[in-house]
């Protein structure tokens, strides 16, 4: 059985549904076990079908309204109805606002961001790895569910399972570029022993760039991918581990009524 973390600031929501599920509740085996939902993944696919079933179940929507856009770590979001007409869309976040349409984003150390604003019946899913949380995927969805009708001083966000600073070590190309962008970006940074390395807080940067977004409020659930092998896949678990793949997690949301 699926049992995803919920948060409890969007639980309190009327008519809205969640879920950052881990990697327990599925059918797959191996380096994938057991709720791999990465159709990129070299998972058996009638496996990978099942697993989003599964979740499609507990969100109580069909297997197909459950929606996630194939993902490429760009600023760019794209609004669902019942269905992506033309096929799967190249995006990195996904706007909903009609009942029975589940809505997210596939991670294993990225941070999932799911977004509500239940007055107006507008949900948001954000797939915000380091490049997508720097070029504005965070502020893209935003603008796409005002266009949707959302307001966005009503907005609540939340950050779901992603790697912490403790486990994610950067080079000083990495550190060079977003000082670059930002000097006050150093904040995020903290030394390491290797000359040049640095540690990067990923989930301090994400919540801060969506408090200063202007929304209602923002949250992270405070669970570290990397570091909990037993409920989350990790691509840098998986490279430092010697693995040949790695599993995919799923934080959905959907509108109940």
């Amino acid at each position: 059985m699926v049992l995803p973390i919920e948060s409890d600031a969007l639980a309190g929501l009327r008519g809205i549904g969640h879920g950052f599920f881990t990697r327990e509740g599925g059918v797959s085996s191996g380096v994938y076990h057991s709720l791999n939902v990465g159709h990129g993944s070299k998972d058996a696919p009638d496996d990978v079908a099942r697993n989003r079933s599964r979740i499609a179940a507990y969100l109580g929507v069909r297997p197909d309204r459950l929606l996630t856009p194939y993902q490429v770590h760009s600023a760019d979001a794209v609004r669902a109805e019942t269905g992506f007409e033309g096929g799967v869309p190249t995006a990195d976040a996904v706007v909903a606002s009609r009942p029975g349409t589940a809505i997210g984003v596939l991670t294993a150390d990225c941070g999932p961001v799911l977004f509500a604003d239940a007055g107006a019946g507008v949900i948001g899913a954000a797939h915000a790895g380091w490049r997508g949380a720097l070029t504005g995927i965070l502020e893209a969805t935003l603008a796409a569910m005002e266009a949707d009708g959302a307001r966005r001083g009503d907005i609540v966000a939340v950050l779901g399972p992603t790697i912490s600073k403790d486990n994610y070590e950067v080079g000083p190309e990495f550190v060079a570029r977003f000082v670059a962008t930002d000097p006050a970006n150093s904040v995020y940074f903290t030394g390491s022993d290797r000359p040049g390395h640095a540690y990067f807080d990923l989930p301090g940067y994400i919540v801060d760039r969506l408090k200063k977004a202007g929304i209602a409020s923002a949250h992270a659930l405070g669970h570290c991918t990397y570091a909990d092998a037993s409920r989350f896949y990790s691509y840098r678990r998986s490279v430092h581990g010697g693995e040949a793949d790695y599993g995919r997690l799923l934080s959905a949301i959907t509108l109940t009524s």
